[in-house]
């Protein structure tokens, strides 16, 4: 299973916090709090997904944290931001 880094800015007690991928240009996600973004970020992969499907097209591989700390346009974001990683394809809930 692949985990791709999200990048969390929490901009404050009054703001919401944003989520984006390094990996995925234009995939973001966001919420009232860390909590809410976070639970919102594996929606927002599967619709970046989907979107590029239909355009005929797979989402890239991602980079290990390690790849993205030497990559000079995402370096600093990860060094003031913190950063959480995101199951691909997301865990589904068994039901009974």
């Amino acid at each position: 299973m692949a985990q791709y880094v999200a990048i969390i800015e929490d901009a404050g007690p009054d703001e919401a916090v944003g989520v984006w991928f390094p990996d995925l240009p234009g995939c973001i996600s966001g919420g009232d709090d860390v909590d809410e973004a976070m639970e919102n970020a594996p929606e927002a992969l599967a619709f970046y997904a989907q979107e590029l499907v239909e355009d005929g097209r797979q989402l890239p591989p991602p980079r290990t944290l390690d790849e993205l700390k030497a990559d000079p346009a995402v370096a600093d974001d990860l060094a003031k931001h913190r950063v959480a990683l995101i199951e691909w394809p997301p865990l589904t809930e068994v039901t009974e």
